[in-house]
């Protein structure tokens, strides 16, 4: 054999064997190992009163560029009683969020805070991470007492008229919370303390809550506090550490 064919055949030789050995080094781009995901941790919202499950969109678009996972919940609130919404709350939270491991937070902007009260007292075994509640009239409200006998609020219906502040009302009759609860709430106002000390619907006093973990007054009104850019900044601080950005 000419030492050109030799040659020739000792680099084919090795062409192969390199071939092989990259195969064998080069496996991890064949197969790369599965890559881990991370599931972020969700947040149900619950809008307040007169409301549908839009009224909360904007803060969550806020809480899902935050890196939460955002639930909305609809619920009837005009002409129900607060067991009937109730009701609809929990059959609507067990069909998105019944499977979940958890954490799962909440967030309830006025009424709808009451409804996550309500709903982790019938829901022990929830895997409840933190709970917000904004502008939620968790002593009830004056606003409720004084125009009781009027005839829009009487059209409203039962759940309306247990927002008062009497101690068989609806809000007086949820037990202190014993998972970790922040509360915010609103005055009307020019950076004051508030002219009346309200929000315009919910007095600061009756947002107070027994075992809270954490409360923070900013400057905002009722219905919009929802839409408020502090609002969800606060919100998306204690859900994320357990605490208000004082």
């Amino acid at each position: 054999m000419s030492p050109s064919v030799t040659g020739w055949r000792l680099l084919q030789i090795s062409l192969f064997a390199l071939a092989l050995s990259g195969c064998r080094t080069g496996a991890g781009h064949a197969n790369p190992a599965p890559e881990t995901t991370t599931q972020p941790e969700t947040v149900v919202l619950l809008h307040g009163l007169a409301r549908s499950s839009h009224a909360v969109w904007l803060l969550a678009y806020r809480l899902e560029d935050a890196g939460f996972h955002a639930e909305r919940i609809g619920y009837r609130t005009i002409r129900t009683t607060p067991k009937e919404a109730l009701e609809e709350v929990i059959a609507k939270i067990d069909a998105c969020c019944g499977d979940l491991e958890g954490p799962v937070h909440f967030v309830g902007h006025s009424l709808g805070g009451l409804m996550v009260r309500a709903f982790l007292r019938d829901r022990p075994e929830t895997p409840v991470g933190r709970v917000v509640l904004l502008a939620t009239p968790n002593n009830g409200t004056p606003f409720v007492d004084t125009y009781r006998d009027t005839w829009w609020l009487e059209a409203a219906g039962n759940l309306a008229l247990s927002l008062g502040t009497d101690p068989d009302g609806f809000p007086n009759t949820l037990p202190p919370p014993d998972y970790p609860v922040g509360v915010i709430a609103g005055i009307r106002g020019d950076g004051d303390s508030g002219s009346d000390g309200t929000d315009g619907l919910v007095p600061v006093e009756s947002t107070r809550l027994e075992n809270m973990t954490d409360f923070i007054v900013i400057n905002a009104g009722h219905s919009f506090m929802r839409y408020d850019a502090e609002a969800a900044r606060q919100t998306i601080a204690f859900l994320k550490n357990g605490r208000f950005s004082h």
